[in-house]
């Protein structure tokens, strides 16, 4: 199989094991192909972790899962220099990696943990490495971070500052299923307990595969004019004032320029796996919500409007134009 197909491969597998959950496998996707991290939000028991695990499965790779805990230490995520003793008062210091060495890491309710540990994985996230008692250890060329929060019972834990948030590519939002949708988890659920352990193991698709197809989306052209909107609609999030008075309103701070790069990186995924080499304004708008709803700060007339960021984008949408 082709690079294409064998992501396609990949959806299927995930499709199937996470039912009525389709957009939020597609962004999954979309994060890992463009080798980016993503943050998902949803209430208790939809499915994130299973969704994250699915993905795991499904590709050649080494999972990791960080629970985090108000206890938890920044060595518990990067790993430390441990002491080996080689008798007669020698010995040598030895780094032990931790579990973001893996390929995909669950950085499971990670607003649990205090700012101190989520700042361990600020390096990690960005420059693919981290520093343990100044020396640098390379992540694997494979590596994607997949932190999960709660929205809700939020006394005990500890929100994500600016400057992590804003090394997600995406902020990733689970929403209830469909009533059908829910009657096939239940059939699902009770196959797999009846299957238990006689379940025949699928073979996973290869790593190669996911730097095959970074490698054809590298090719994806963007002509000018969808730069140009890209570009316009991060700076109407900066200067709302001019777009009109529900956005000078709502919005008090745009986002950095890390929002084009996610915009440019995933409309170019989204629009390869559809089938094309070029980027339409409509993959553009189909990947704003996901990359542009964790850089926004809202007012305080929005939040007592009841106005969330999804009605914010929404409404950015409809004032900035594509270029003719």
């Amino acid at each position: 199989m082709n690079a294409r197909d064998q992501i396609a491969e990949i959806r299927r597998r995930m499709n199937a094991s996470v039912i009525g959950q389709e957009r939020v496998v597609e962004r999954l996707l979309i994060a890992l192909l463009a080798n980016g991290n993503v943050l998902i939000e949803g209430l208790p028991g939809l499915a994130k972790t299973r969704a994250i695990k699915s993905l795991s499965k499904a590709l050649e790779s080494e999972f990791s899962r960080i629970q985090f805990t108000p206890d938890l230490l920044p060595s518990d995520v990067t790993g430390g220099e441990i002491y080996l003793s080689q008798g007669a008062g020698a010995g040598t210091f030895q780094f032990r990696q931790g579990p973001v060495f893996g390929n995909l890491v669950l950085a499971d309710e990670i607003n649990r943990a205090p700012a101190k540990v989520q700042s361990a994985l600020l390096e990690a996230m960005e420059e693919r490495q981290v520093t343990v008692s100044g020396k640098r250890y390379k992540l694997p060329d494979l590596f994607m971070v997949l932190a999960t929060q709660n929205p809700i019972e939020q006394e005990g834990t500890y929100p994500l500052p600016e400057a992590q948030m804003d090394r997600f590519l995406m902020h990733i939002r689970i929403d209830y299923p469909s009533d059908a949708d829910e009657a096939k988890v239940l059939q699902l659920v009770r196959a797999e307990q009846a299957q238990g352990a006689q379940t025949a193991a699928v073979e996973p698709v290869p790593q190669q595969a996911i730097f095959a197809a970074r490698g054809e989306i590298d090719g994806v052209k963007s002509v000018e004019a969808v730069e140009t909107y890209i570009v316009a609609l991060i700076a109407a999030t900066r200067r709302p004032s001019e777009f009109g008075d529900k956005l000078k309103d709502w919005i008090t701070i745009g986002a950095s320029p890390r929002g084009s790069l996610a915009l440019d990186r995933s409309s170019r995924v989204h629009a390869w796996l559809r089938g094309r080499d070029h980027v339409l304004p409509e993959d553009v708008r189909s990947v704003a919500h996901d990359c542009l709803r964790h850089r926004l700060a809202l007012s305080y007339e929005a939040t007592a409007e009841g106005v969330g960021k999804d009605a914010v984008i929404d409404e950015l949408l409809k004032q900035v134009a594509v270029a003719a």
